[in-house]
């Protein structure tokens, strides 16, 4: 029995909960935080911020979950490709929102993948 994998939409587009990435190897650039009691504006540019990712040269996925930290994990073909996405002029506007008014505490984190495997059922 085939069973569809489970989905999320962001600004009306809808994506796979699991990022389906190519073989390795290729990069993540994990985001966990914390986050402070203003949320405002938040989501907004959130969602913004993943419907410009999606556009970048490189980019290949994205996954996010949110609770008391929140982690979130991006798949870029190679260092190139991040490199670019964190002096885009948009991204660092939103990172000096996030850094005076959404985070507490941050850390990112950029890996090689040199390996990954799964199931879907």
């Amino acid at each position: 029995m085939y069973k569809e994998e489970p989905t999320a939409t962001c600004q009306g587009l809808t994506m796979s909960l699991i990022a389906n990435t190519p073989k390795p190897p290729y990069f993540a650039v994990i985001f966990t935080s914390t986050r402070t009691k203003d949320g405002h504006g938040y989501d907004a540019m959130s969602d913004k911020m993943v419907d410009l990712a999606q556009l970048q040269p490189g980019f290949l996925g994205l996954e996010s979950a949110h609770e008391s930290v929140g982690i979130t994990v991006s798949y870029w073909a190679d260092l190139a490709s991040i490199t670019h996405w964190k002096a885009n002029v948009e991204h660092l506007n939103a990172q000096a929102m996030g850094h005076s008014s959404w985070y507490s505490s941050f850390k990112v984190r950029i890996a090689k993948v040199e390996r990954d495997y799964g199931l879907s059922i």
